[in-house]
């Protein structure tokens, strides 16, 4: 389970982006979003550095 801080993500249109981005890494993957908490928790056997580059790629960096 990763879990990721993203200050950007205000609302549910951010979780969606996010949640977009994150499943082009792993369609397989099951992503939880808490836009109020900022928080995002993707339960995946990916490497978290593939789903860090892609939140960057969207806008969404990860701010530990």
């Amino acid at each position: 389970m990763h879990r990721f801080y993203i200050p950007n993500m205000t609302c549910g249109g951010c979780a969606k982006s996010v949640t977009k981005a994150l499943l082009s890494v792993d369609p397989q993957a099951h992503i939880e979003t808490d836009p109020p908490a900022r928080a995002v928790r993707v339960d995946s056997a990916m490497d978290e550095g593939s789903f860090l580059t892609a939140l960057s790629e969207a806008g969404y960096p990860d701010k530990q």
